[in-house]
């Protein structure tokens, strides 16, 4: 009896609020708690924001820039706040956070004449979203590999293929940047026809194929101009190839390009117009011996 009254006088004095909230286990969870509801309130302010601004900007691309550059600022502003909670906490737990500055301190100026390559990604990262030469969502090309950007931050580009591998390019590495989903693309395709065949017909052909079926089919909204026939572009071994384009919205070329072709093979078998394949034609002379 003795003992479980101890236990219950034990547990009411540890409610007492002067023992409650001194008590340095509670402390560190409600401070854990403050932390998780200013940054989710970061957060919301932050989309907030991007949302406000996105509703007045009409043009697509630059809607896109805002977010990734609201998302950095995001980012940096986390980091922040996490430091600041983590220095105040530690005065609570009796750890002396003098030390632990200067030290930083110190770390920072070694580390900024040691991480060239990090200062390098940095720089370039802070260009790349001011410029909004990348943002995310965009399909591009770094250093031989294509992908869309996942993620961009002041560290690195983050980029998935279509095969779903995913390639983490530095900021610094970034030289030439090719951007497939810039205000509009092309369509280019070529066809190879036989040497028999009259090329104007085909081109003429291929250009009501373009402006009836193509543009009312469901691949009509993505075009953006009508088809422009290049003509001949090449004498093949055993074809003729025409080449021409098609202007479409971004991120559609593809698309466009596949319908377009399946179009055309359609086309091709009803008026029986022969796509020609490599072939070779074999002389045997009889033996005279």
């Amino acid at each position: 009896m003795t003992i479980k009254a101890n236990i219950t006088n034990a547990f009411f004095n540890f409610l007492r609020p002067e023992v409650f909230f001194n008590n340095i286990f509670v402390i560190i969870c409600i401070r854990l708690i403050i932390l998780v509801c200013v940054l989710r309130g970061i957060h919301l302010l932050f989309k907030f924001l991007a949302n406000k601004i996105s509703d007045k900007i009409e043009n697509k691309k630059q809607t896109k820039q805002v977010h990734t550059i609201i998302a950095t600022f995001r980012s940096v502003v986390d980091i922040l706040v996490t430091c600041l909670f983590i220095m105040e906490i530690l005065p609570k737990l009796g750890i002396d956070i003098r030390p632990i500055l200067t030290a930083a301190g110190v770390l920072g100026v070694a580390v900024g004449f040691g991480s060239k390559q990090l200062i390098e990604d940095i720089i370039s990262g802070i260009m790349l979203i001011m410029q909004g030469q990348i943002l995310v969502g965009d399909i591009i090309e770094i250093n031989g590999k294509t992908g869309i950007v996942e993620r961009l931050n002041l560290r690195m580009v983050v980029l998935r293929d279509w095969d779903g591998k995913v390639y983490y390019i530095r900021n610094g590495m970034i030289d030439i940047v090719t951007n497939y989903t810039r205000d509009f693309a092309f369509a280019i395709i070529s066809v190879g026809i036989s040497y028999k065949e009259n090329v104007d017909n085909i081109m003429k052909v291929i250009t009501d194929v373009a402006n009836n079926e193509l543009k009312n089919g469901e691949c009509g909204k993505y075009l953006l101009g009508n088809i422009e026939m290049w003509g001949i572009d090449n004498f093949g071994e055993s074809s003729i190839d025409l080449k021409f384009r098609i202007k479409t919205t971004t991120m559609q070329q593809w698309r466009v390009k596949r319908e377009f072709q399946r179009l055309i093979k359609n086309k091709f078998d009803e008026l029986h117009i022969e796509i020609p394949f490599p072939q070779r034609t074999l002389h045997i002379e009889k033996d005279l011996v």
